[in-house]
């Protein structure tokens, strides 16, 4: 993961929703029907992952700034076949990020006809598979004929086999078991197959508030294969929502059963996928969320907010989020014994509001 900011790309056929996505992801104003008038930048945009835990630390500190965690979005243009430089152009643009969202149609189109989300993850799927087969090609085609081949070359021609049998199989890369110095072997290469993926089912009203969409079983069932999450959302209906006051929002949500805004349950299955969680600072100054992987130290937490914090590390000053929330003060949870001190190899835990005690 790149510094603070994770990197997400949208990736999906033309008309599936993804600039209404993006859109509603990064609150971009984006013309939905560009890429379709034959657009083919990327844009990008950073989306505010929403926390409520932030907005009952507002509450309790009336801060001047409220920074919540923030993702990266790449909304690529939509994988079309009759493009001259092929999908790969469009896919090259996302071999950077650390995560991909595919999003796919999951309601009728006046032009491109009925929903079929299965065939449309399938050849998502394949054209994936398709690009990093042709990267592993071309590398051992690069070892084979090059003047000398040492033994960690040799090591990563049996992995390159390895690797095309499973592609050949219709297997993601991300699905081997795959060890870390075989992994730091592979790692320039940036392959699509092995990022963590989410897939979400864009849908209209009516399907959305039903939970069904066509080949739903058979959807489910490739998705739990491949260890892929499914998020089901209607990018539509949501950025309708976006358009009301809160209060008016909350209303509606409660009336359709949303529990979670679609860019919440995205933001979740990415931060589970990558094996991440937030920490909270909080004071009068700012309430602010920040991004750590799992088993990250309190040490190392301390230098996602400056080295120097890390550098002179003595203390840190934990209360979890539930029991600040539940005494509403942090004197009141300090009463209640529920403020620990705790030293350089603490492992952080979801939701710790911290204070780093530090000396430079």
């Amino acid at each position: 993961m790149g510094g603070q900011i994770l990197d997400v790309g949208l990736i999906g056929l033309p008309l599936a929703g993804k600039t209404t996505v993006f859109n509603l992801l990064t609150g971009a104003k984006a013309e939905t029907n560009d890429f379709g008038s034959g657009k083919t930048e990327s844009r990008r945009g950073l989306a505010p992952v929403p926390d409520s835990r932030l907005d009952r630390l507002a509450e309790l500190y009336h801060p001047r700034k409220v920074t919540p965690a923030q993702i990266a979005v790449v909304d690529v243009p939509g994988l079309n076949r009759a493009d001259n430089g092929g999908p790969n152009r469009f896919l090259n643009d996302v071999r950077l990020v650390d995560a991909l969202v595919h999003v796919v149609r999951g309601y009728a189109s006046d032009i491109v006809g009925p929903a079929d989300p299965l065939r449309d993850i399938e050849e998502m799927e394949l054209e994936l598979g398709l690009s990093d087969l042709d990267l592993l090609e071309k590398r051992r085609v690069r070892i084979q004929t090059g003047k000398k081949i040492t033994a960690e070359m040799r090591q990563e021609l049996d992995l390159i086999d390895r690797l095309i049998n499973a592609l050949e199989n219709d297997q993601r890369l991300n699905q081997m078991t795959l060890q870390d110095d075989e992994l730091r072997l592979i790692r320039g290469y940036q392959f699509l197959t092995l990022k963590p993926a989410v897939w979400v089912i864009n849908l209209d009203d009516e399907a959305f508030q039903a939970g069904d969409f066509p080949n739903r079983e058979a959807i489910l069932a490739l998705a739990q294969d491949k260890d892929v999450p499914v998020v089901l959302m209607a990018a539509a209906l949501e950025q309708e929502m976006e358009e009301l006051d809160p209060e008016d929002r909350a209303a509606f949500m409660q009336d359709l059963g949303i529990q979670q805004s679609g860019l919440k349950r995205v933001a979740q299955a990415i931060y589970d996928k990558l094996g991440l969680i937030s920490f909270l600072t909080a004071g009068e100054d700012e309430v602010r969320a920040w991004t750590i992987a799992h088993n990250t130290t309190a040490k190392v937490a301390a230098g996602k907010i400056h080295s120097d914090i890390e550098r002179g590390f003595i203390r840190a000053e934990v209360v979890a989020f539930s029991d600040l929330d539940q005494w509403g003060s942090m004197a009141k949870a300090k009463e209640h014994g529920h403020v620990r001190l705790e030293g350089k190899d603490y492992v952080m835990k979801d939701g710790d509001v911290v204070n780093f005690r530090f000396n430079v």
